[in-house]
């Protein structure tokens, strides 16, 4: 893949990040963070459906759990809104079907 192509999928790093295209993080400085948001009770939080763009709180959406694991889907469009899978070694959680997700955090 040569280097517009890449700068044309999204694929390539930042030009106009600091210090150049070698200057960040690892996953790991996500940590934290992601610690902190999914530390809540996030069936309060409120996603978007990217299919009909309809926003409720995730105690809303209706689960099926005939699946291999638990399938949510929007109670006004019926799309899969988000998927969870759990294995002996991992979780799974698929949320391609939302486009946003507002988490409610109490005051730093």
């Amino acid at each position: 893949m040569h280097d517009t192509d890449r700068a044309a999928t999204g694929t390539a790093p930042p030009q106009d990040a600091p210090g150049g295209a070698t200057d960040f993080l690892d996953g790991n400085a996500l940590a934290g963070v992601l610690a902190e948001l999914f530390a809540v009770d996030v069936t309060t939080a409120t996603s978007r459906c990217a299919h009909c763009g309809s926003s409720g709180h995730l105690a809303a959406l209706r689960v099926y759990g005939r699946a291999p694991g638990l399938v949510a889907r929007c109670p006004h469009c019926s799309e899969v809104v988000l998927r969870l899978v759990r294995t002996p070694q991992d979780m799974w959680l698929d949320m391609r079907g939302c486009t946003a997700l507002a988490v409610p955090m109490a005051p730093a």
